[in-house]
């Protein structure tokens, strides 16, 4: 028996004949599957809780008084801003590492294996993404923490919730981007090089460190169009006060313009990869 006729199960598509409560279990167990895996490997769980902790320290401490006084109010009022601007990142920073755990699992063979089951080929993707999420919302609680303990005063607990939602959305649409990317490159530290090219800029070309008004008029218009900035504004508005409506439609409008464009593009990549 030649090895193409080894192989030809694999590229079977299974996804037509199972129907939507099959692909919800499917999707349960390998959430199930990647809890477990995280329960066996807990250093998995290091960027989620450290991350917020070093960002919050770092501007607070390093920038808050510089920046707080252009702000009008010290530390404490740059402690203010920063925070809900630190929760646009999580979702972000989340995002990139489901794309080089995507590409490892399929530089290991795990991928090949779940793509030779008859399970929901999309399943295994939203299995990825619901466990990022919940990576996610841990990271969120540590920041909110770290945030209350250097001075942060939540004064909007309903908006503190709505803010961590639209974090999420916005997060799980982007996760789309990266795992996009876990297939289509060819290894881990290209994904991670590939999301720090592009991340960067979005990050410190935004309104989540700093106000956009003493910047260039240039960088400016960049800022009024990048994603991070308008999550940011949303979940400052909502959680201190301020500007909500346009910066929320916009960050939802972002969010499920990604999921439509990249969600189909992901699931294809991933059915096919050979």
């Amino acid at each position: 028996m030649s090895s193409a006729t080894v192989e030809a199960p694999l590229a079977v598509e299974a996804d037509p004949r199972i129907s939507l409560r099959a692909h919800a279990r499917h999707t349960g167990a390998l959430i199930r599957r990647n809890l477990l895996w995280i329960r066996q490997d807990p250093e998995s769980m290091f960027d989620a809780i450290l991350f917020p902790v070093i960002f919050t320290l770092l501007f607070v401490y390093v920038f808050g008084g510089s920046i707080g006084q252009s702000l009008g109010g010290g530390q404490e009022a740059y402690v203010q801003y920063v925070v809900p601007g630190l929760m646009a990142m999580m979702g972000m920073n989340m995002a990139q590492g489901v794309g080089t755990g995507f590409n490892t699992d399929f530089n290991s063979g795990v991928m090949d294996r779940f793509r030779s089951l008859p399970i929901g080929r999309g399943s295994v993707l939203f299995a990825k993404i619901a466990v990022e999420v919940m990576r996610m919302l841990i990271a969120t609680a540590v920041l909110m923490v770290v945030g209350v303990l250097v001075g942060f005063h939540i004064t909007n607990w309903p908006g503190l919730f709505a803010s961590v939602g639209l974090s999420a959305i916005f997060g799980s649409a982007l996760m789309w981007v990266f795992l996009t990317l876990g297939v289509i490159m060819k290894s881990a530290q290209s994904v991670q090089a590939m999301g720090f090219l592009v991340l960067m800029p979005l990050q410190f070309g935004s309104s989540i460190f700093a106000p956009t008004n003493s910047m260039p008029g240039w960088l400016q218009n960049f800022t009024e169009y990048n994603p991070l900035s308008s999550l940011a504004d949303a979940a400052r508005g909502l959680m201190v006060g301020g500007p909500v409506q346009h910066a929320l439609w916009v960050t939802l409008g972002w969010s499920l313009g990604l999921t439509v464009v990249m969600a189909p593009i992901a699931i294809h990549k991933f059915r096919t990869k050979s």
